[in-house]
């Protein structure tokens, strides 16, 4: 998929030049080309190894999983940020490894705005690389179940949602072209988020609070994130922040430009290596909940 969105970018950026329609124009159809081809490649591939292929189904099914995994960023997300904190007190190594997950300028974090950073990556990209492909996955698997089995199923719906989340990690930057060109991608991708991010922020107290702190937790993530230029990030990093009391917000730096994000959690302590370690216990508990909550559903 990067390989494509960079491929189209260049041929759209020596077409367009700096003119702000053109480049709006090129951007959807970057939008449109990488989606609807990565939704149809995982549709023909569901064609393939459906029951009535003529695939072997236990190779079939593993091929599906493999497949469907690829969607899924659970684990590279946990490895990447727990990098960062194994790097730790080399501020150096820390910055560099930090560097590859974050889009903020790193160079001038000390060891506590590195923390905060990790803290707000793990909750941000839980969101966008786990929950909400997981989500599209399983309106996918339900779709089959309620017997549209010719409808784009989990893969299909999962890589279709990875495309724009792509096109959106490289292009969705309010920057130079970029301004303009990855205008559609960022704005389908906080589209098909807008309800996964709502169902975690209305699922992770279930899974680190006493039920009796739910609305509570609720009501404070959303009144903290909501001024959030994002319609999701803002809402998907508070509900994490309550959740495992580690607060987040702040002053980041993006290239020249200082941005002041709304503080989240704001009585809770500022990050730690333990409080990110927490984040990211708090999503494997979220993904196991989703999960029983779906098997369940389905047996049902």
């Amino acid at each position: 998929m990067g390989q494509v969105i960079s491929g189209l970018r260049h041929t759209i950026e020596k077409w367009a030049g700096d003119k702000p329609w053109p480049l709006r124009a090129g951007g959807g159809m970057i939008t449109l080309v990488l989606v609807v081809g990565s939704g149809g490649v995982g549709w023909l591939l569901e064609r393939l190894l459906l029951p009535e292929s003529p695939i072997p189904q236990p190779i079939a099914a593993v091929v599906l999983v493999i497949a469907m995994a690829s969607a899924l960023a659970a684990r590279s997300l946990r490895d990447s940020v727990l990098a960062v904190l194994q790097a730790l007190p080399d501020l150096t190594s820390a910055k560099h490894r930090l560097s590859w997950i974050v889009g903020r300028d790193v160079t001038q974090l000390d060891h506590d705005g590195i923390l905060r950073a990790s803290a707000e990556t793990a909750s941000e990209n839980a969101v966008d690389g786990l929950f909400a492909p997981l989500f599209w996955m399983l309106i996918g698997a339900g779709l089959w179940a309620a017997g549209f089995s010719q409808a784009p199923g989990p893969l299909a719906l999962a890589w279709a949602f990875k495309a724009c989340s792509t096109i959106d990690s490289m292009l969705g930057y309010k920057q130079g072209r970029l301004r303009w060109l990855g205008t559609a991608g960022a704005r389908l991708d906080d589209l098909l988020t807008w309800l996964p991010c709502r169902l975690v922020l209305l699922t992770l107290p279930l899974v680190s609070k006493r039920w009796n702190r739910w609305a509570t937790t609720v009501i404070a993530a959303q009144k903290d994130g909501q001024p959030d230029p994002s319609p999701n990030a803002g809402l998907s990093e508070s509900i994490f922040a309550h959740c495992a009391e580690v607060q987040m917000g702040g002053r980041n730096r993006y290239g020249n430009q200082w941005i002041n994000k709304p503080i989240l959690s704001a009585k809770s302590q500022q990050a730690s290596v333990e409080g990110v370690r927490i984040l990211l216990n708090l999503s494997l508990k979220l993904e196991i909940l989703w999960l029983a909550v779906a098997l369940g559903w389905s047996l049902v």
